[in-house]
């Protein structure tokens, strides 16, 4: 936001603050969901890389599409685990995922 619009809005008696501070999140709350977002964004990166439909994946995941969907769109009913069992299934390794996980991937 500009900081012009967030000078007026602040005048005119609006509070600007962040998502985390809105939904009253901790720190590590926070940061869970950095992690999460990072690996969903690795995971669909690595399957397109390796030119996989959703479905493909699926089935090499012993899972669903639209399960597939939930995890590229970081779906908070997604384990962690699930990701990361994915990311190894499509041939990720431990620096691959601690990549992800820093967010430099």
């Amino acid at each position: 936001m500009k900081l012009t619009k967030r000078q007026r809005l602040e005048v005119a008696g609006w509070k600007v603050g962040t998502t985390a501070d809105f939904l009253q999140l901790s720190p590590e709350e926070v940061e869970i969901i950095e992690i999460r977002l990072s690996l969903s964004k690795s995971l669909k990166q690595l399957r397109k890389d390796k030119e996989l439909s959703q479905q493909e994946l699926a089935k090499d995941i012993s899972s669903s599409q639209s399960r597939v969907a939930k995890m590229e769109a970081g779906d908070p009913s997604v384990s962690i685990d699930l990701l990361i069992r994915s990311l190894l299934a499509l041939g990720a390794d431990r620096k691959d995922i601690a990549l992800a996980i820093s967010g430099d991937l």
